[in-house]
């Protein structure tokens, strides 16, 4: 398995965006479930993962299937007492960081009480002011 891919099961359940930060690529593009624009640049992915990571409770990766730079890892997890599942979609670049990052969930009720979620966090959060330009 790719040192990248080993080191994200690690830190992505913290929900710790300096850990996350590391294993991105500095013009990251990653693709959530909660609608369908892209943030763009690692700091602001860095900052969207970590609080996905505050959001998400009970994470684990369940099945991780790839090779080379194309990766994807099934997950499980909890938004408050919701279950979900679903599965990141990973492409490395070259140096072996994180290029593009796309997700995709169910149950439906699950990704409304993400999007909810994450929305307080975002909004309370200063930083995104700054990092609107980054998303498209």
């Amino acid at each position: 398995m790719h040192p990248t891919i080993e080191r994200m099961q690690e830190v992505v359940a913290k929900g710790d965006e300096n850990l996350i930060h590391d294993l991105l690529a500095e013009d990251v593009r990653f693709s959530p479930p909660t609608y369908y624009s892209t943030w763009t640049g690692r700091a602001p992915v860095a900052a969207v993962l970590g609080h996905v990571g505050q959001v998400f409770s009970d994470f684990r990766y369940r099945r991780i299937m790839g090779e080379g730079n194309d990766w994807a890892l099934e997950f499980q997890c909890k938004i408050g007492d919701l279950d979900a599942v679903g599965v990141d979609l990973i492409t490395l670049n070259d140096d072996g960081l994180i290029q593009e990052f796309e997700v995709a969930m169910r149950p439906y009720k699950s990704i409304g009480a993400l999007r909810d979620a994450m929305m307080a966090r975002v909004t309370t959060d200063a930083r995104f002011l700054k990092f609107k330009d980054a998303l498209s």
